[in-house]
């Protein structure tokens, strides 16, 4: 006990002296900014001093510079904590703090902004204001990312041809036509996370993973979950798990085949290990191979989200869903918003209000605000996941089975991203050394959803592929080849290796116990929170 507390004093006294020195410094910084003597750099590739008078005016080249001095110091000091959960704590606490200081974000510290209202007559922030006025009312009050109405699910996202061949009260299970003679003999089943729409993968045409996946000769079914309302508050790991297998059953009818493949996305692939293990305990062998996109498994691994990691933090999120019987949608993105505030919040404040300008209308934006529910008791339960890193280090039970994912003893493959910042690619890389069998990771160049909707033709795309994942991820990386192109290309050779021998392609879809009864995609994808 006396040590513990000798250790805590001890990080407090040397976090006192860090700010002390860190203080000292900015002063000096600001003094030197102020007479015209900082050699500071005020970067153009930073979006926010893009315009030229950051660099050509000496008064807003010393507030730039005084700025990003201020920046540097913040960060310097909220990363000196040696306790990585409360250092990502005050990096959180800290950029929220320096992104809304930044000076952009007034109509007189952005030089952009002045000179587009003269441009315009004061149009501009006429405009500013009516979209300010609209994001009140029906955005509560945080800037919008995106203009909507330029897209429409089932008219031009996702509009891969197929039907839905199962439903419960959770699950529509879409299983799309193929556009190859012969497919392979297994067929793939997706699972998209219960967070957030599923068609991210089957976005407009050219870029839908899952036309690609359908062009690449497989049978492919997706899940597209239902968006809870707080009458569904109960719904919780026991209910998706089972759902799952329920699919699995729907998905070797329909196939005609006793095998498939399992594609895990995210959250999606958290409840997939989830099944994997209760059919392993249950010595259900019908999943032959299965792959992960950017999942984490180990939360005790660095990441941003370890900074929410606080008891009283959690108690309150499990509080408020409890009350209401559902996560609501724009709570999620709200959080996710100001763990990235200058790309996901300020920059829209700027662009929308100050330039009075519309949000720009892009295909992924516009699957991020068409947010879902999550049940109170699923909420809870992924509360309780994070908290005690429990399908880890075990105490974790489903459907009555303890989970162990060192039953899972098939082929698997991981995806991570380098700049992702909500499930970092060393913590997705863990799930090669916690499930059993063999094991392929690839790491792809971009963030958390980009790196997934990544098809093949970008110039910018570059991945790393390497040899059998060891047990440091750095030693692996240094031991990985850089290729031009996307991990797409990579998964679909290796799913298909394991996806058996190539037969004709169905002429319907369905089957007699599972009929056809809804075009694609589905009916749960057009509710709203």
């Amino acid at each position: 006990m006396v040590k513990h507390v000798g250790q805590k004093l001890r990080a407090v006294g040397t976090g006192a002296v860090s700010v002390a020195k860190e203080s000292a410094l900015l002063y000096g910084e600001l003094a030197r900014t102020v007479a015209g003597f900082s050699k500071r750099e005020v970067p153009a590739k930073d979006s926010r001093f893009a315009d030229p008078a950051w660099r050509e005016n000496p008064v807003y080249r010393r507030l730039a510079q005084s700025y990003l001095a201020f920046c540097e110091t913040v960060d310097r000091v909220a990363g000196s904590n040696p306790e990585w959960r409360e250092r990502e704590r005050a990096r959180f606490l800290g950029g929220i703090v320096t992104s809304s200081l930044a000076p952009t974000n007034t109509l007189l510290g952005n030089p952009a902004a002045l000179k587009h209202a003269a441009e315009t007559g004061g149009a501009s922030l006429l405009s500013g204001l009516r979209n300010m006025v609209g994001d009140v009312l029906k955005n509560k009050g945080m800037p919008s990312q995106v203009d909507s109405s330029k897209f429409k699910v089932g008219e031009n996202l996702a509009v891969t041809p197929g039907a839905v061949v199962f439903r419960n009260e959770m699950l529509e299970v879409i299983q799309y036509q193929p556009m190859t003679e012969k497919v392979a003999q297994r067929p793939t089943l997706l699972v998209l996370p219960p967070v957030g729409k599923y068609y991210f993968m089957d976005l407009a045409p050219g870029r839908s993973f899952i036309e690609y996946a359908v062009s690449r000769g497989m049978t492919v079914f997706a899940t597209s979950w239902r968006n809870p309302g707080p009458e569904h508050g109960h719904w919780g790991l026991d209910d998706y798990v089972q759902t799952l297998l329920d699919a699995v059953d729907a998905v070797c009818d329909v196939s005609e085949s006793d095998k498939l493949n399992l594609l895990g996305m995210c959250a999606g692939g958290i409840l997939s290990t989830l099944m994997l293990s209760v059919m392993a305990a249950r010595r259900d062998k019908r999943v032959t191979a299965a792959s992960f996109g950017v999942m984490m498994l180990d939360f005790g691994s660095e990441a941003a989200l370890g900074g929410f990691n606080a008891k009283p933090v959690l108690s309150m999120a499990k509080r408020n869903s409890a009350s209401k019987g559902i996560l609501p949608a724009s709570s999620l993105a709200s959080v996710f918003a100001w763990m990235r505030p200058n790309d996901l919040v300020w920059n829209y404040w700027s662009n929308n209000y100050l330039m009075g300008k519309d949000p720009p209308a892009f295909d992924i934006l516009a699957w991020s605000v068409d947010g879902t529910n999550l049940p109170s008791t699923l909420h809870q339960q992924f509360v309780d996941i994070f908290e005690g890193n429990s399908v880890t280090k075990g105490g974790l039970r489903v459907l009555g089975v303890p989970i162990d994912l060192r039953r899972i003893r098939i082929d698997t493959f991981s995806t991570g991203a380098l700049t992702d910042h909500l499930t970092p690619w060393k913590a997705c890389y863990r799930a090669t050394q916690l499930v059993g069998g063999r094991s392929t990771f690839v790491l792809s160049n971009s963030g958390h959803i980009a790196s997934l909707v990544n098809p093949p033709g970008n110039p910018k795309s570059t991945y790393w592929a390497g040899p059998q994942p060891c047990a440091d991820p750095e030693q692996w990386l240094k031991s990985a080849t850089k290729h031009q192109g996307t991990w797409w290309d990579v998964w679909a050779d290796w799913n298909l290796k394991r996806s058996g021998k190539q037969r004709p392609a169905s002429k319907g879809p369905g089957s007699a116990r599972f009929p056809a009864f809804a075009a694609a995609p589905g009916t749960y994808v057009h509710q709203k929170s």
